[in-house]
């Protein structure tokens, strides 16, 4: 398994390390430029030349590009908006991100991404994980699985819901790894003891590692403490794969060798220094798919300390929230232009809001609905909305209220999170 941690490039000295990721900025931007039409395009729009970047302090005059304008690129020249560097045959697997967009995920290089943070998080041959990610166009289960395999790891793809018989096969199966977002594992655990189980003595899970959703210290000490389960926090980029993950020492998510990471001001695009909280910014090192300078939305804040497991990347700490309009909700990204979509469809509504909350360690949406007559049929209106909204959000919307005519203030966001993490 020596494979899985490479020491020449994962401990490489501090000078070593800057040496190499200047180098590979030079290189990758140089490589996107002449075989990449949508990141030529980008470059020569922001009037920057391949000769102007020589290390990585230099990515900051390029323009940082966000998921909406990877959008517009892709709807103009599909698939991929010409920042692939690959026809689609070239590729294992194609997935697709809500908007839609298509992430050229399917290299060795993505898959190794992935095994390498299930590494650094202990799972090894022997082990027997539930992945209960989706498998469904989205990349975590198909990739994560992949993954998981590669290293020894004996997979099962439960995929999304079906918790009372997902709960039979963690039991029956002897699983020890969940891989998944913290509140599923909760949804399980609490089904679990519901059907009179004591989860920590009749289950063996105890390895957790978690993405796609904020990872409340509260809720991590719930799963250690009471119910004996080491956690590892993963960090997950449709477009990227798995650009973080922790390692033993739980101080932080180491940062692969296949990605450069920047921590900019959202404002001036920036880089920032440790401590620092800004954008989390990804440009891939990978050939197919040499996305540069990519907005993810995420705001964390990067550690350089040396950590003790020997890993000498910097590492990212836990995601603090978002930047922009987008939000993510139970592991999928929302947008107001989506739910501008939803209500396009029906003429009836005059105005709308999403809400956003957590309850019981769980995301909760709430529609709010403004509608332009007094008398639309609301019962009859309230199927055809949820069904869309599915359909373009990929999530339910767990109450949907009728609203009387100026509830909904005229200067409002589209999409207003409440949720606390403690």
């Amino acid at each position: 398994m020596k494979e899985f941690f490479d020491p020449k490039k994962e401990a490489m000295p501090h000078e070593g390390r800057k040496r190499y990721f200047d180098e590979k900025a030079k290189w990758i931007v140089g490589y996107a430029y002449k075989n990449a039409p949508g990141v030529k395009g980008w470059l020569d729009k922001a009037g920057v030349n391949p000769s102007q970047i020589n290390c990585v302090k230099d990515l900051e005059k390029i323009p940082v590009l966000s998921r909406s304008e990877l959008f517009d690129f892709q709807r103009a020249n599909p698939p991929f908006g010409g920042f692939a560097t690959v026809p689609v045959g070239a590729l294992s697997a194609v997935f697709i991100s809500p908007g839609p967009i298509y992430d050229a995920l399917g290299t060795p290089e993505h898959f190794r991404m992935a095994s390498k943070a299930f590494f650094a998080a202990g799972f090894r041959k022997g082990d027997v994980a539930i992945i209960t990610f989706s498998y469904h166009l989205v990349p975590a289960g198909v990739l994560l699985d992949v993954a998981l395999k590669e290293i020894g790891v004996s997979v099962i793809p439960g995929g999304t819901g079906n918790s009372e018989l997902q709960v039979q096969i963690m039991r029956d199966l002897g699983v020890t790894g969940y891989i998944g977002t913290p509140s599923f594992l909760k949804t399980l655990i609490d089904r679990a003891e519901a059907q009179g189980y004591d989860f920590r003595r009749d289950f063996k899970v105890n390895r957790a590692w978690l993405s796609a959703e904020m990872l409340p210290l509260s809720l991590r000490e719930t799963f250690e403490k009471d119910y004996g389960i080491e956690v590892f926090n993963g960090y997950g980029v449709a477009e990227f794969g798995i650009p973080g993950g922790e390692c033993s020492e739980k101080a932080g998510m180491h940062i692969p060798e296949e990605v450069i990471i920047e921590i900019v001001d959202p404002a001036t695009g920036k880089q920032l220094g440790p401590g620092e909280i800004g954008e989390v910014v990804i440009t891939s090192l990978i050939e197919a798919y040499p996305l540069v300078r990519f907005g993810t939305g995420d705001a964390s804040y990067y550690i350089d300390e040396p950590c003790p497991c020997g890993r000498t990347s910097n590492r990212l700490a836990r995601i603090t929230g978002r930047i922009g309009d987008a939000i993510k909700v139970r592991g999928m990204f929302i947008t107001p232009k989506q739910m501008e979509e939803v209500v396009s469809r029906f003429p009836e509504i005059s105005s709308f809001q999403v809400i956003v909350t957590r309850v019981a360690n769980r995301d909760q949406m709430a529609l709010k609905l403004e509608l332009g007559e007094a008398s639309v049929d609301k019962e009859k209106l309230l199927e055809p909305v949820q069904n869309t909204i599915r359909d373009i959000l990929k999530l339910k919307m767990d109450k949907i209220d009728f609203v009387p005519p100026g509830t909904i203030p005229k200067e409002h966001k589209a999409l207003l999170d409440e949720r606390t993490w403690d």
